[in-house]
């Protein structure tokens, strides 16, 4: 396994998708030091400046929005071996397959948290740094902020899976991109529109994310679009297990939907 896990890094690393990941995490990270000197009272429409939790709460959700991103990256790396049929070779030199399978899920969920932390890592600073160059004070207290930002490090990794697994599961490039894009683009906010079918968004990846960040402000924008109530989100606890959830069938999905069918 040790030679599988050191194979499956060798490939990551030897491809640029890992650089398009350090610029997205990167780039991520940024946003959200690029948003809070401009100032959340001068959106449009105006919300809570940083000296307010609300504020804060929202700004940090936003970089909760950006999860997508290592989703699509993880869809990426499994469907990329199906389109340029690498998968034989990786098959000939482990043919009991749920090996390097299991392989690729250990080295992705790294490469997810490493992308979360580094997405992370940036907004904390930018944030604070905005903080101090704006002369104030900010909402929420350090360790909360810190707090905050390492449940968004997690959810990026529980994202990558997600993403493995739908490439497992479609093998499709091009399809698996549109799936996973059109899910977190388009679906759960579909859903949220939906009277009767909203109440299952709390329980969908960006309903537990949510939660788990204490971001409200998309539930709210879009009960006061529709003139409903908002979805009632689950607690930040219950949140995290039901991304738990999420992480554990993805897992499966990643290892077990390709072992009975033809690899091309």
């Amino acid at each position: 396994m040790t030679a599988l896990l050191a194979a499956e890094w060798t490939r990551l690393i030897s491809t640029r998708l890992w650089l398009w990941g350090l610029l997205a995490a990167l780039g991520s990270g940024a946003l959200v030091g690029l948003l809070a000197l401009v100032g959340p009272e001068n959106f449009t429409p105006p919300l809570p400046g940083l000296d307010t939790a609300q504020g804060t709460h929202v700004l940090l959700g936003l970089l909760g929005l950006t999860v997508f991103a290592p989703a699509l990256l993880g869809a990426i790396a499994v469907s990329s071996e199906y389109r340029h049929r690498t998968i034989t070779t990786t098959t000939l030199f482990a043919p009991r397959r749920w090996t390097w399978l299991v392989a690729k899920l250990g080295v992705y969920t790294g490469a997810g948290l490493a992308y979360g932390a580094i997405a992370a890592a940036v907004a904390g600073g930018a944030l604070f740094g905005a903080v101090m160059l704006k002369g104030i004070t900010l909402g929420l207290p350090t360790a909360m902020v810190a707090a905050l930002l390492a449940r968004i490090a997690l959810t990026m990794a529980v994202y990558t899976l997600l993403g493995v697994a739908v490439g497992a599961l479609l093998r499709n490039q091009v399809t698996a991109l549109v799936v996973v894009g059109a899910y977190f683009y388009m679906i759960e906010t579909v859903l949220m529109l939906v009277p009767g079918i909203k109440v299952l968004y709390p329980y969908l990846p960006g309903g537990a994310t949510a939660a788990l960040t204490g971001f409200t402000y998309l539930t709210d924008a879009v009960a006061s679009q529709t003139g409903t109530s908002a979805a009632q989100l689950l607690s930040a606890p219950a949140g995290g297990g039901v991304l738990v959830g999420y992480a554990m069938i993805a897992a499966a999905i990643a290892v077990a939907a390709p072992l009975r069918r033809d690899i091309m």
